[in-house]
């Protein structure tokens, strides 16, 4: 993983300029040492309300499934959960794994959140599994279940539209409720997707960095506008670990890396910190790592150029920033610092 600049760039080329990106959260509802899913959920409400105050735009939640550091499993529960604990931010799935469902399915779903908090609700489409392959078996997920992603995505939007490419059958909730889509990717395929179809494009390079760069400009090369969306929208993930003093930041990220080296492997277990650092110096620790190369780790004001200058080098219009700092504590105050030195500029996707 490369370190954060001083001039807060986040590649060799320093872009300076430009106004403030739009700024929203993933929340990834870390389960902590020694926590429970309970208090993870607990945090998520905690977070939300804090970015809402702050002029965040908007908090998603991705489905993630077999993972013991991370509660989102059922994303739409989770967002009617914080909904009900909050008023105006926008909240959404980023996203759902759509292989794992029916269209009709989710679409009832976030047609129900979308009745209950209109104007709010965001929903972002994944054709992984969110998980690996062992889960496939007990969810009953056929294995080539992805290769429906495209027209699944359709028929979804079909029910949301109250335009329903299946004979005789309605969303209900959801029918009508327009609930705005969102392509996800990590590859050139959701990029081309996303131009093909008019969605906005939302690239998870928080943790697979490698094609950023080229899927972002193919979406915007091959876009073609829909009802949906006039103009190319690129929404871009980024790690983010802001505190007071920058050798506080980089303690944490080093603590975030040796849990996360831990979740790798089989079955996964918690290091010590002897133990971590000597496997993040191995080969595979090194491609773990690079997983997180766009992380920002450092005081606000590093932090806040680092970001802005990944929106211009990478063209994308909204940040999503992940906080991955340990403790609850350290995530809350992460957003709040972030918020004092990031203009909150409003979006309109």
């Amino acid at each position: 993983m490369t370190a954060l600049d001083r001039d807060g760039s986040p590649g060799d080329a320093v872009l300076h300029g430009g106004d403030d990106p739009t700024v929203s959260i993933l929340d990834l509802a870390i389960i902590g040492r020694d926590e429970t899913a309970a208090d993870a959920f607990t945090a998520s409400v905690a977070l939300a309300q804090l970015a809402e105050r702050r002029g965040y735009h908007r908090v998603w939640y991705a489905e993630h499934h077999n993972m013991a550091s991370i509660a989102s499993a059922a994303p739409s529960v989770l967002i009617a959960h914080v909904a009900a604990h909050t008023s105006t931010i926008r909240l959404g799935a980023g996203g759902v794994m759509l292989p794992n469902h029916s269209p009709l399915t989710i679409a009832e779903q976030f047609g129900t959140l979308a009745t209950l908090h209109p104007d709010r609700i965001d929903l972002g489409l994944g054709r992984a599994p969110g998980s690996d392959q062992t889960r496939l078996r007990p969810t009953r997920v056929y294995p080539y279940a992805s290769d429906r992603f495209p027209n699944d995505g359709l028929e979804l939007q079909g029910y949301l539209r109250d335009d329903s490419r299946v004979a005789g059958v309605t969303a209900v909730p959801g029918a009508g409720t327009d609930v705005p889509l969102y392509i996800l990717g990590s590859s050139t395929f959701g990029a081309q997707l996303a131009a093909q179809l008019g969605l906005p494009y939302a690239f998870a390079s928080h943790f697979a960095p490698a094609w950023l760069l080229e899927a972002v400009a193919l979406y915007r090369r091959q876009f073609q506008p829909s009802d949906q969306l006039a103009e190319p929208y690129v929404i871009a993930g980024v790690n983010v670990i802001a505190s007071h003093d920058e050798g506080d930041a980089l303690r944490q990220q080093r603590d975030v890396m040796r849990r996360r080296i831990g979740r790798f492997l089989r079955p996964p277990r918690d290091l010590s910190d002897d133990e971590a650092d000597e496997l993040l110096g191995t080969m595979q620790g090194r491609q773990i790592a690079q997983m997180m190369h766009y992380t920002a780790a450092g005081d606000a004001e590093l932090v806040a150029r680092y970001l802005r200058n990944f929106a211009v080098e990478a063209g994308v219009d909204e940040v999503m920033t992940v906080h991955p700092s340990p403790t609850v504590d350290e995530r809350l105050r992460s957003i709040e610092l972030l918020a004092d030195v990031m203009a909150t500029t409003p979006a309109t996707v």
